[in-house]
């Protein structure tokens, strides 16, 4: 079982270098007011939440301990980021300040998942 949420982890991070990597793409894009959220983006956070919630159920499965607190965050924010970036996803411009807030929300879910121990 262990290999199995090792291969989630290893998903949950290719989902999560999608969202940044697609958002750090446009970082130049944003500076000239023409960036736009990539299908990259909304694939990575739809990969983020589906491993997420896998995540969650195998550690469970386990009996490993599950900091219920820090998922409910982590979920949070990456429900906001999927909700921007799902309803923006066809728009050819968008908004610096939406643009950046998603970009904000990332890096913080990474911080959360790395420092709240």
């Amino acid at each position: 079982m262990d290999v199995l949420i090792h291969l989630f982890v290893g998903l949950h991070i290719i989902g999560i270098a999608s969202l940044l990597g697609g958002f750090l793409t446009q970082m130049k894009a944003m500076g000239q007011g023409t960036a736009r959220f990539v299908p990259a983006m909304l694939h990575g956070a739809l990969t983020m939440l589906v491993t997420g919630v896998v995540l969650v159920g195998l550690n469970q499965a386990q009996d490993y301990a599950v900091d219920n607190i820090k998922i409910a965050v982590k979920l949070a924010l990456l429900i906001v980021i999927l909700g921007l970036v799902y309803v923006k996803r066809d728009d050819e411009k968008v908004d610096k300040g939406l643009f950046g807030l998603v970009g904000l929300l990332t890096t913080a879910n990474i911080f959360i998942a790395v420092l709240w121990t």
